[in-house]
């Protein structure tokens, strides 16, 4: 088992202030963000596009979807906390979103 590093707190700062659509949760193990889609297609197809990055990574979100509205967080139980997998799936995510 690969051992994973929880980032340090100018790490997590860093994270926050590059993607300010993302907040802190879980007094700072966690990061969440909300989506809002046009429609529960929109919705859909990016869970769908950002499901087969999670698998790639083997880092999958903890998510709720209503109709056009997909709310993620991410958290790194391995780490008991955010740690690099997390700042790539916060990249990858507002990426899909044009962010």
């Amino acid at each position: 088992m690969v051992s994973v590093t929880q980032l340090s707190d100018d790490e997590r700062a860093r994270l926050l202030s590059d993607h300010p659509e993302w907040k802190s949760a879980r007094d700072g193990k966690a990061v969440t963000r909300t989506f809002q889609f046009e429609n529960f297609s929109e919705a859909w197809g990016f869970m769908s596009r950002v499901a087969l990055i999670a698998e790639s990574h083997d880092h999958h979100p903890e998510w709720f979807n209503v109709y056009a509205k997909v709310e993620v967080t991410l958290t790194t139980h391995d780490a008991n906390g955010l740690s690099q997998r997390d700042v790539n799936m916060v990249k990858a995510m507002d990426r899909l979103v044009g962010e």
